[in-house]
């Protein structure tokens, strides 16, 4: 039986790319705190943007993400239930 790992790797990822020593998630709790950007432009000037840990980002549960591989997967389920709740009138 293969590992998720193996289940995901591609066969056509290159020699020199070696992934062995890598740590799942090692970098999570920092990205989730928040994080800078810097953006260099072509005239050379840079921009930095902070980005907040909370931009966004959801975290599924494993169960889920089986069901749900992708943003566009999750995106798609959502917006038919969307379409499922009644709409309230402007006043309430």
């Amino acid at each position: 039986m293969k590992t998720p790992d193996e289940e995901n790797a591609q066969d056509d990822m290159l020699p020199e790319y070696d992934f062995s020593g890598g740590v799942r998630g090692k970098h999570y709790e920092a990205y989730r705190a928040g994080h800078t950007v810097t953006i260099h432009h072509s005239d050379g000037t840079e921009e930095v943007q902070q980005v907040a840990g909370s931009s966004g980002m959801i975290e599924l549960a494993p169960d889920v993400q089986a069901y749900f591989p992708d943003s566009e997967s999750v995106n798609r389920a959502l917006r038919g239930l969307i379409q499922l709740i009644p709409k309230q009138s402007e006043g309430s």
